[in-house]
């Protein structure tokens, strides 16, 4: 393998400050989580030993060009996800689809897994010891498993309610970070044992990349998800509601089939039912605001009197089997990763990720206009991890051309500072956790705290609409005020890491 694909690096948080002209800057070899860097420093040339002696210049220290494209993409997408949480109450259409379909919203955990197997592709790209990756790999897994459980298990209870704790007995175990937690293991783990079987050089032609890298563990989750999906025999089931009070009910929802692609009788639910248990799902799933649950539909509102009985149940979006489906999201960021390992030249990297991002968005829309595989977010579907991890692609290589080819990183500086303190905005903005500290501070009533006066007085009030007001709201008070909080921490060299 050429020097150059030799030199090459990248760690989840970057960590390092100096962009110069060129895009050059100083690596922080104690940075074990620094941002994506290229090595693209060159041998210096032989000038002849007496030139050389005679000048007795000291040795140029090597600088590294990082990708600026992978701090903005994954700034997108915390911007998309405060964006789609915060703002779809007022507007339904962006936020999740109640079943089949994709919204914008529906890109945001795919997006996630994207970045997350691109950056795993760099970072591990040398591996001196495979026993300290292996530690490395497991113990931020441990991370992302706690911040995980801990925010969205229901012990924070942020930002509108002010008390926190929860029942064991009803402790949500999956969840964003989980999901991710689980795709990055996998994934990373399969690329440091597999790192020393690859060849050092690609062959010729297109493809060479794929003979080269194989998608094993891609190949694998596929088929342990299909084979689930359409196979698995979903019986009946039953489960609690809470009415009004303390007032219980059980409903029991009918099933009895199998490859069941609907609400009530998936693989999918049936899976996480058997292995975490009905009180341990997500207690208010997006089906809630299919038409066949209210009239309110696609937003949210009461039950129609007619409404079936698995309206009021539980499910798991962020589920075991799902979740098995997801890891393929991770081999493409991977794949993308291996492109930009290999592949030196602008052109051939972008043929690379535009042609296959048009193939796997051609296959997705095949796949859901035929109902072979409906895109669907609740199930993570084959044509859904297609159709966003082809659209993953092609945003990437535009902020590719924009950013590192064309050079235009003024417009898209917000992006590269949230994306370089990804995990600080995600705690702080999208779960609610800044907001629910300041919310702590209120006078009389909970209502009345500085977050509740900005949004009413300053944004609703003035523009005389709940739906602009909210809007305009999460646009400025929320993600431009973490993007400045993000540029501050950046130019003060401060990071969260994990």
């Amino acid at each position: 393998m050429d020097e150059e694909s030799k030199r090459m690096e990248e760690g989840l948080n970057p960590a390092l400050k100096g962009e110069g002209k060129g895009e050059m800057i100083k690596s922080n070899n104690n940075n074990n989580n620094g941002g994506c860097i290229i090595g693209d420093e060159k041998d210096t040339m032989a000038k002849g030993v007496d030139e050389i002696a005679e000048q007795e210049q000291p040795a140029v220290k090597q600088k590294r060009k990082r990708v600026a494209t992978l701090d903005a993409f994954r700034g997108l997408t915390i911007v998309l996800m405060i964006l789609v949480d915060d703002g779809g109450e007022a507007y339904p259409r962006i936020d999740h689809s109640p079943w089949n379909g994709c919204t914008l919203a529906d890109f945001v955990m795919p997006f996630f897994l994207f970045i997350v197997g691109v950056a795993i592709a760099l970072a591990l790209k040398r591996v001196p010891k495979k026993k300290d990756a292996v530690k490395k790999i497991i113990l931020r897994t441990l991370k992302l498993l706690f911040w995980g459980i801990l925010l969205q298990g229901g012990y924070s209870h942020a930002p509108d309610d002010l008390d926190y704790g929860v029942d064991m007995k009803h402790i949500r175990w999956c969840g964003i970070l989980q999901r991710i937690a689980l795709v990055y293991c996998v994934v990373a783990l399969i690329e440091t044992f597999t790192t020393k079987l690859r060849p050092t050089t690609l062959g010729p032609g297109h493809l060479s990349i794929f003979t080269a890298y194989k998608w094993f563990g891609g190949f694998v989750a596929f088929l342990i998800y299909m084979i689930t999906t359409f196979t698995l025999y979903v019986p009946d089931w039953s489960f609690v509601d809470h009415l009004e009070g303390d007032e219980l009910k059980r409903y029991t929802v009918i099933c009895g089939m199998r490859g069941h692609l609907g609400p009530a009788c998936n693989a999918v639910g049936h899976v996480d039912r058997q292995v975490w248990g009905v009180n341990h799902l997500y207690s208010q799933p997006v089906w809630r605001r299919l038409k066949a649950c209210t009239f309110s539909s696609p937003g949210e509102g009461p039950f129609r009197e007619d409404a079936p009985s698995w309206c009021r149940a539980p499910f798991e979006p962020e589920g075991l089997l799902s979740s098995i489906s997801a890891i393929i999201s991770g081999t493409v960021g991977i794949h993308y990763g291996h492109v930009l390992i290999h592949f030196k030249d602008h052109s051939e990297r972008l043929k690379q990720w535009v042609s296959m991002g048009f193939v796997l968005l051609i296959l997705a829309i095949i796949l859901h206009f035929t109902d072979a595989i409906p895109l669907n977010k609740q199930l993570y579907s084959f044509s859904y991890v297609c159709f966003t991890a082809g659209a993953a692609g092609i945003v990437f290589s535009a902020f590719y051309i924009l950013i590192d080819v064309w050079g235009l990183r003024t417009p898209f500086l917000f992006l590269e500072w949230i994306g370089m303190n990804a995990m600080l905005v995600f705690v702080m903005a999208a779960e609610g956790i800044f907001a629910a500290f300041v919310n702590g501070w209120y006078y009389e009533n909970p209502h009345n705290s500085l977050v509740h006066w900005i949004k009413k007085h300053i944004f609703v009030n003035v523009w005389h609409s709940e739906r602009v007001g909210t809007l305009l709201y999460v646009i400025f008070a929320e993600i431009t005020f973490w993007g400045v909080v993000a540029g501050v921490l950046h130019k003060l060299g401060i990071y969260w890491k994990l």
